[in-house]
């Protein structure tokens, strides 16, 4: 890794800059809900199983009328308004909203000197000691490491390095640009996200 130079708020094109921080909250909130595995699942009392005869006759005990034991007043009979599986969690957020989310993020990183850039991220050992260099020689807590085109070199050595993350270009999103707490990319990706506003 060679030239690595960290951008400031003054090296972003305006559009970076004019985005209300309310455009990467909902994107966030987005990507946490579609995240969701919706599992959680209660039985009604039709999917109980047993209760197929009155626990009782109807007249004559001096009791309350029972119709079913898989009521929900019954102990293990079904759950009334119980969680289902079938719940759609994703919320619609739009293109531009996405696209307006990435910048906020991007300019925030900016603004607190964690936006890193250099010609190009390549660890040619393959060895995980070269790649935890690379990302202590940044002095940060953990970071996003944004590479054009992923080789398999690179890949292997930063496969277990907990403090540090690497995508291609084409996988950058709000959600990860804001949960990291600085970002390095290459020259090439940062030319092309620039251009593109």
């Amino acid at each position: 890794m060679s030239n690595t130079t960290v951008i400031k708020s003054d090296a972003l094109p305006k559009e970076f800059l004019e985005v209300h921080p309310h455009n990467l909250y909902l994107y966030c909130k987005s990507y946490a809900a579609s995240m969701r595995s919706n599992t959680a699942k209660a039985k009604t009392r039709a999917e109980v199983s047993g209760g197929g005869k009155k626990p009782f006759a109807q007249k004559g005990g001096g009791r309350a009328r029972q119709g079913s034991i898989t009521a929900p007043h019954y102990t293990g009979g079904g759950v009334a308004f119980g969680p289902t599986n079938n719940r759609n969690y994703n919320l619609k957020v739009n293109k531009k909203q996405k696209k307006l989310a990435l910048y906020h993020a991007i300019a925030e990183k900016a603004a607190n000197g964690k936006l890193f850039v250099t010609d190009s991220i390549v660890v040619e050992s393959g060895k995980t000691k070269d790649a935890v260099a690379l990302i202590n020689a940044l002095g940060q807590r953990d970071v996003l490491v944004i590479k054009e085109m992923i080789d398999d070199k690179t890949f292997l050595a930063f496969r277990n390095v907990n403090n540090a993350y690497l995508i291609e270009g084409n996988e950058l999103n709000a959600y990860l640009a804001a949960a990291y707490s600085a970002i390095l990319m290459e020259k090439a990706v940062f030319e092309k996200l620039t251009k593109e506003s």
